[in-house]
């Protein structure tokens, strides 16, 4: 990430290039898949785990397996790029997520998709790390302001579109296509790359930090397998805590790692400077709140209101519309009023619209959710544009390509995190109410101790009801659908506090004097504005 915007590149200049604009037809097309595939996937859940006989805890790794290898990868592949060639990177990227997709589309077991989720999120990381200096290094003045006004368009509609093309394609064909789709619009791409990208390398690039990514990974990987272990088991389970205790050591020889190499991948040094943190907060809660909820939402929407694939694409529509709309405004809002404000406002509308969907009940429509969407969707929107110049207007423009990277690696953490921990939440209390249920309706207690520990191990739905009675099976959809309501209730809660701690955190630590003069934000008395280089500069995730 240590090419971007304002340092120093090699390759042919702008003025050399013929049909130059290739470049961002390039470079857009790779990020429109990669960005589509976050949102285009939650849909498509409940056919994935009804088709591959998926438990909960499968669902939980087919998002965090992506969310997880893009943070632990992001920074590792900016510095591979600038070392060895960002084109050579970004098309290397796109082969392995194109791959990955085949793969995924092919998937015979959970194991198998997951895996290739993992080959997914390596490939976009390469793609997300590189993206933005591919367009510096091709594009100056006038015409770079148009390139990143283009490209973060892009992004933005392929986080709109998401959740209604899963819909259509799960319904339409098949849960496989939201993958397969990929490998043509891939191959094309790649195909572009490699004829029309100029490539360029950082001339004094630094080495890997092996060692900070190695100790960031493993800690990750224990923070989220103990997690999601967790709901399967309890927080009491030996493997849980041996998984929890590794994660914590391991996140201590990662500071140590950090603090001690000549060229980090996380400067620490960043971390004393409170805006810096503020922005980070506010990533990490806006990703472990809404982001990490939209698993919860797709199953209460088909599971709970049998809703089909189409349906629940087009009520998540309300989401990601409002967020699109909304975004552009906040940019401009960004001119005007402090960056702490809009997000602090961004957050707190999050958190009200979570506090309107909690209380939802199994025989309400889906109206009931409307207002929680749009407010929901409304805040999200409000977040990103000055979340994005407060992680990179505090640096100067040398190190905004670490800046940016770490506040997207804080935002797939919290992504990762927030599902396997919510997850817990949501499993423990979906058990507790089923097996009130069973025994209130006076079922043998050997039928009951049966399917709860069905449930508690991660069983599919279709297991946890085999063998049984049709007496006793309709009680047990009844309350396998009144214990994701309630268990949803209580994940809303949660993640409406994360929403509202970074609200509040966002005022006490965005700070105008923070921000660096000339670089990403010019500050004024109305607050911080976007110097016209760098407005553009919205990170993928963060689009």
């Amino acid at each position: 990430m240590e090419g971007t915007p304002g340092q120093g590149t090699t390759g042919p200049g702008p003025g050399q290039q013929q049909g130059k604009w290739w470049s961002l037809v390039a470079v857009s097309g790779g990020m429109f898949m990669l960005l589509l595939d976050i949102t285009i996937v939650a849909v498509a859940l409940p056919a994935i785990q009804r088709q591959l006989h998926a438990s909960l805890a499968d669902l939980q790794w087919v998002v965090d397996a992506y969310a997880m290898t893009l943070a632990a990868l992001l920074l590792t592949t900016g510095s591979l790029a600038d070392l060895y060639g960002r084109r050579r990177l970004f098309a290397g990227g796109l082969a392995v997520f194109t791959l990955g997709s085949l793969l995924c589309g092919t998937a015979t077991d959970p194991l198998f998709l997951i895996v290739a989720r993992c080959g997914q999120g390596v490939g976009g990381a390469a793609m997300l790390a590189t993206s933005l200096a591919l367009l510096a290094q091709a594009y100056q003045g006038k015409d770079r302001a148009v390139a990143f006004a283009v490209w973060g368009a892009v992004m933005a509609v392929a986080i709109a579109v998401g959740p209604l093309v899963g819909g259509l394609l799960t319904q339409g064909a098949s849960w496989r296509w939201i993958f397969l789709v990929n490998v043509p619009l891939g191959v094309l791409t790649l195909g572009l790359t490699l004829r029309r990208v100029p490539e360029s390398k950082d001339p004094a690039p630094r080495r890997p930090d092996w060692l900070g990514f190695l100790s960031f990974t493993a800690a990750l990987v224990a923070l989220v397998l103990g997690l999601i272990r967790a709901s399967q088991t309890s927080f009491a389970n030996p493997v849980v805590l041996a998984c929890l205790v590794a994660a914590g050591g391991l996140a201590l020889v990662f500071v140590a790692v950090e603090q001690r190499v000549p060229h980090p991948m996380f400067d620490l040094g960043l971390f004393r400077v409170p805006t810096f943190d503020g922005a980070l907060l506010a990533s990490f809660a806006i990703s472990a709140s809404f982001y990490s909820l939209l698993l919860y939402l797709v199953l209460y929407l088909q599971d709970a209101l049998g809703e089909s694939p189409l349906q629940a694409g087009l009520r998540l529509l309300v989401i990601s519309g409002s967020t699109f709309l909304t975004s552009a405004a906040a940019g401009r809002l960004s001119r005007h009023i402090p960056v702490r404000w809009l997000v602090a406002l961004g957050l707190a509308l999050v958190a009200v619209g979570l506090g309107l969907l909690s209380g939802l009940a199994p025989a309400d429509a889906w109206t009931a959710a409307l207002p929680g969407f749009l407010l929901v969707g409304l805040g999200n929107g409000i977040v990103n544009p000055p979340l994005a110049q407060a992680a990179m207007g505090v640096v100067p423009p040398s190190r905004a390509g670490m800046a940016s990277g770490i506040n997207n690696t804080f935002r797939q953490t919290g992504i990762a995190a927030g599902v396997a921990a919510l997850g817990t939440i949501f499993a423990d209390r979906e058990r507790a109410v089923l097996a009130r249920a069973l025994v209130q309706a006076h079922l043998p207690s050997t039928v009951v101790g049966r399917v709860v520990a069905l449930v508690k191990a991660g069983a599919p739905p279709r297991q946890v009801l085999a063998g049984l009675s049709a007496h006793a099976a309709g009680l047990t959809t009844i309350g396998l659908r009144r214990g994701l309501v309630v268990g949803l209730d209580d994940i809303l809660r949660v993640s409406l506090v994360v929403a509202a701690l970074g609200a509040l955190g966002t005022i006490g630590l965005i700070r105008n004097r923070d921000f660096v003069a000339g670089s990403h934000l010019e500050v004024s008395a109305e607050g911080s504005r976007p110097t016209a280089e760098h407005a553009g500069q919205v990170a993928p995730a963060e689009a």
